[in-house]
């Protein structure tokens, strides 16, 4: 894992502009976020390793507040609103914290779901 792939995963999802001035940053990052990465990146990956490559940037030292993989407490209310609920804002994103797919571009639905399950079961 190169340091480019680390901070593209860690950057803040969301920046501030002021109307009339330039926005450069933030459109750095979109076009960063957009651009497609390597086939072989996109090969199906088992939840434990998607886990280790993409979700523990921030699942595995709490950063901006995210559920540490392993910390029942940090793990249990969000387990009680439902995998319906953790997979929508994994999807989608939640609270400018949660980025929508986890910066994952490649990943599909089924992955994340599993990837959520595999942080559920290390955490329960």
């Amino acid at each position: 894992m190169d340091a480019q792939a680390v901070a593209a995963r860690i950057a803040p999802v969301g920046k501030d502009c002021v109307e009339g001035k330039p926005c450069a940053a933030a459109t750095a990052v979109a076009a960063a976020a957009a651009t497609p990465a390597p086939a072989a990146a996109a090969a199906t990956r088992t939840p434990e390793q998607l886990v280790q490559q993409v979700c523990s940037g921030c699942h595995g030292a709490g950063v901006m507040g995210a559920p540490k993989i392993g910390n029942k407490a940090d793990w249990a209310p969000r387990i009680a609103k439902g995998m319906p609920t953790l997979l929508d804002h994994a999807l989608h994103g939640f609270n400018n914290k949660m980025p929508p797919r986890g910066t994952c571009t490649t990943c599909t639905d089924d992955e994340i779901k599993g990837a959520i399950q595999y942080m559920i079961s290390k955490s329960s």
